[in-house]
């Protein structure tokens, strides 16, 4: 049985990560990007398709684990009848190749540990030659070359296409386990000392922790959502993926499966937001110029996603080999919704670079030339049918969300123009635009009969990016319509304020608003939405509650995936996920912070 979603752990090295199990096992690991190839895939089939696990021999789950304090460095402790041992687990900031690190360290009596190795390169699909050199262990297949190393130096043995190693620790001993990536036509990497990176990775990421502005409740928590947030960005670019993972089900055993290594534009606006209120002003000037480099060129050429540099071809393809986590397949890399249409995204682009600039980064040559060219294009389109936000394989559809967000872009560009005259830009065609699209989104995405904003033009779907409308200040909160919407958003696609993104109830895929089949759990980023809206009406002792229910989901090391079921109880899809701990932030901003940016 694969563990839960939320019996994972996260490490990274600010250019990729790995996945730790509650059971010591690491089964989730791409070298040397976030998205390159995985190592390590029995998050994704089984223990054939590449794991490392180090633990107490006969050992199950650990007894304890938690991150040491503001930090990516994790501890996990096993309380055995022989003793207490604990494993470390990092992945330090490298300096040119990224290493795992894995110390192990006796507590209490005299405990046999054992580890055991199997690399799998190519998403489990191709098993490496293993050689011995230098009292190392080295493994070599294609372009990847991998070494395992041991200070000091334990036995090891190769047997049925893995390698292992017992050794017996009592209290004070202490073995690390290195593991080292390089391309394999490339001389070995130097060696690091695995006890030096443990105490400059306490320093870097406790330094980085400390600059955090926010003192106010659940500051840990936040404090842990930022953290997350750090680990997945790509440092070389300062991209920030979505997610760390691809294909964990949004539903187990269904189909919707997708690939999040990559960097969403819609995600800009939210991310800018809680890292400047925080004081990450580096962060989110790095986050912003990554943006900026993204969509340059023809704006009718602007993606909905992009690579960790920018790149725009991101071809989706299946893993057949891979069974899926519990079953759920298929598994996807790439996405094919990088092809889609979506035109919220010049709303969040033009949002965004707004938010820069009202925030004190400084700006850029070309910034206000692109975002002109991006407001004059979407004036040409933005009456046009499109795929939305949520990224549906279904037909296109007039989704109110997108004509707000492109309200929101005419918006942003106007209210720039009117603080710094000296900007050239027509001022008096973006005002009238701005009317425009806000008189034909309340004629036409809005039912009178049930008091609500509906997904689309005509429709009687509900979906919660309807909740944005007071956040993005479309409307003020305390208009009839926006109470009416986040009143029927609360009774109808909340469970005790658990949101789903919209109607998903087990259709088939011809008839699902989605063009899928099955259904999904709640989407955790719209339940902090659902707080949101609650607070800007005036329920702020309801946003509280329902707040500290979402922040009771987050798991023994404080983490989020995408979803959650209320009903089994456990969370669903890619994990972490950045869209929702930046809700978390956020929301703890809003709520308890006068001073957030924006």
């Amino acid at each position: 049985m694969h563990p839960h979603i939320e019996d994972y752990a996260l490490i990274g090295d600010h250019q990729t990560a790995a996945l730790v199990s509650n059971r010591g096992s690491i089964d989730w690991l791409c070298l040397p990007r976030f998205d390159s190839a995985a190592c390590f895939a029995a998050l994704l089939g089984d223990e054939e398709n590449g794991h490392w696990r180090i633990a107490p021999r006969g050992a199950d789950a650990c007894t304890r684990r938690a991150y040491r304090h503001d930090t990516l460095v994790l501890d996990s402790e096993w309380e055995t009848d022989e003793g207490t041992v604990r494993v470390t687990d990092l992945m330090p900031q490298r300096d040119r190749s990224p290493d795992v690190v894995r110390l192990v360290e006796g507590l209490d009596g005299r405990v046999t540990v054992r580890s055991t190795l199997r690399l799998r390169f190519d998403y489990g699909s191709v098993v490496p030659w293993m050689r011995r050199s230098d009292g190392h262990r080295v493994a070599v297949a294609g372009p990847d070359a991998v070494w395992l190393r041991s200070e000091p130096e334990v036995l090891t043995w190769s047997e049925g296409r893995a390698t292992y190693a017992e050794f017996p620790v009592e209290r004070g001993d202490k073995v690390a386990l290195v593991l080292t990536w390089h391309p394999s036509h490339e001389p070995r990497p130097r060696l690091l000392d695995p006890y030096e990176s443990l105490r400059s990775s306490l320093d870097d990421w406790r330094s980085w922790a400390g600059r955090c502005r926010y003192d106010g409740p659940y500051r840990d928590t936040v404090v842990r959502s930022l953290i997350t947030l750090k680990a997945l960005t790509y440092e070389p670019t300062g991209g920030i993926v979505a997610a760390a993972t691809t294909s964990l089900p949004e539903e187990i055993g269904g189909v919707r499966n997708w690939d999040y290594r990559h960097c969403w534009l819609r995600d800009s606006t939210l991310t800018l937001g809680a890292l400047l209120s925080c004081g990450y002003q580096e962060e989110a000037e790095a986050w912003r110029d990554w943006l900026l480099r993204a969509v340059a060129g023809d704006p009718a050429d602007l993606q909905v996603m992009y690579g960790l540099a920018g790149e725009r071809r991101i071809p989706e393809n299946e893993l057949p080999w891979l069974a899926g986590y519990e079953g759920s397949r298929p598994v996807r890399i790439g996405n094919d919704a990088v092809r889609q249409t979506q035109l919220d995204v010049y709303g969040e682009v033009i949002d965004s670079l707004a938010l820069s600039r009202r925030s004190g980064l400084p700006t850029k040559p070309h910034m206000w030339r692109m975002q002109s060219a991006l407001m004059e294009y979407l004036r040409s389109v933005w009456r046009k049918r499109d795929e939305g936000l949520w990224e549906v394989r279904g037909p296109r559809r007039h989704f109110t969300h997108s004509k707000v967000m492109a309200w929101v872009a005419a918006d942003r560009a106007v209210r720039t123009l009117e603080m710094e005259p000296k900007l050239s830009g027509d001022l008096d065609g973006w005002r009238a635009l701005r009317e425009e699209i806000h008189h034909e989104v309340c004629e036409r995405g809005f039912d009178a009969d049930r008091n609500t904003f509906t997904q689309s033009y005509g429709s009687r779907e509900l979906d919660a990016s309807l909740l944005l409308i007071p956040v993005v200040g479309f409307l003020p909160p305390d208009d009839p319509r926006v109470v009416g919407t986040v009143d029927a958003i609360n009774a109808e696609l909340s469970h005790d304020g658990f949101v789903r993104r919209y109607s998903s109830d087990h259709r088939p895929a011809a008839s699902s608003i989605d063009g899928l089949p099955g259904s999904e759990g709640a989407f955790l980023v719209c339940s902090f939405w659902l707080a949101d809206a609650l607070h800007l009406t005036g329920r702020t002792e309801e946003a509280c509650e329902l707040f500290e229910r979402l922040v009771g989901l987050v798991n023994d090391v404080g983490l989020l995936a995408e979803e959650y079921d209320p009903v089994a109880g456990r969370q669903l899809g890619n994990f972490p996920q950045a869209f929702s701990h930046v809700g978390l932030v956020g929301t703890a901003l809003a709520l308890f912070d006068g001073d957030e940016a924006g």
